[in-house]
């Protein structure tokens, strides 16, 4: 039996019970006489090819519950399980993807960060579902931390113009994360506005604006880019060290030394401990 064929079974007889759930007992009785001549070329393989649907679906239903409390490798751990059991559980590869990832957020360098296996989890789940949407931004973000700029922005120009997709802000502003790593700034500046213009809540898009001005030397728009990444209405934007640390940088280009020592100030205070709260500390001494 060919996957398309296992696949169109299981989905009939899914199909067959969810009538039966929903219908009258003299309907059953109709959808009952009915089955058998629809899943008859299914033959004694299609119960077992079903069961390990189901389970495939109970194992990504745990990893997504660990996922979300932060246990990741016991998550990755039940992905494996899911797409062991059904290698074309799409859902299970792309939350595959996103777990990898997560094991790079906090140290990239970590050998528990493989951007390799997290690039193979999206390829996978686009395999099983080449209309998934998420797992193609998942794909460009990945290509873009392996330094892949071209091949990323491949990637997610066409999911910049597909209607269909439900988050623009995502693709506009992972490709001018990209345009903007790769050098190109005017092309990073006119995806990285797309992308706030789409979505004013998104403040990792503004600071990326900022550093793509700011590369332009327009250090005033960079500056206002920054602020608004900061001053964005929701909790995490007023934690984005990266923009507080940026903003102090331009502020004390222009001279503006009592600027920047708050800014280096409330980013040490958001956490010393790292890479990012050590720099605005060193930098504070300077300026003492």
């Amino acid at each position: 039996m060919t996957a398309a064929t296992r696949a169109g079974c299981i989905r009939g007889a899914a199909v067959v019970s969810s009538l039966c759930s929903l219908l009258s007992v003299a309907s059953v009785a109709s959808v009952a006489s009915v089955a058998p001549f629809t899943l008859a070329a299914c033959g004694g393989a299609q119960p077992a090819a079903q069961a390990d649907e189901t389970r495939s679906i109970a194992e990504y239903d745990l990893a997504r519950d660990a996922f979300q409390h932060g246990r990741l490798r016991e998550a990755l751990a039940h992905i494996e399980q899911a797409l062991a059991l059904d290698e074309d559980n799409a859902e299970a590869a792309y939350l595959g993807a996103l777990l990898l990832l997560g094991f790079c957020a906090g140290d990239a360098q970590s050998s528990d960060c493989r951007f390799d296996s997290a690039e193979k989890m999206a390829r996978r789940a686009l395999e099983a579902n080449p209309e998934m949407r998420d797992a193609k931004n998942a794909l460009g973000v990945i290509l873009v931390h392996q330094r892949r700029y071209d091949e990323a922005i491949t990637v997610l120009k066409p999911l910049t113009e597909d209607i269909l997709y439900a988050s623009p802000e995502k693709s506009w502003g992972n490709l001018g994360w990209a345009y903007l790593l790769k050098g190109s700034n005017d092309e990073a500046i006119d995806a990285l506005r797309r992308a706030v213009a789409a979505q004013p809540l998104f403040c990792v898009g503004q600071y990326r604006l900022g550093l793509a001005y700011e590369k332009r030397g327009e250090l005033d728009l960079a500056r206002e880019a920054f602020t608004r990444a900061v001053e964005t209405d929701q909790p995490e934007c007023r934690r984005l060290q990266d923009a507080f640390d940026a903003r102090a940088r331009v502020a004390e280009k222009r001279g503006l030394v009592d600027d920047a020592r708050a800014d280096l100030e409330r980013c040490r205070e958001i956490d010393e401990r790292t890479a990012v709260g050590q720099r605005c500390a060193a930098q504070l001494q300077t300026l003492q």
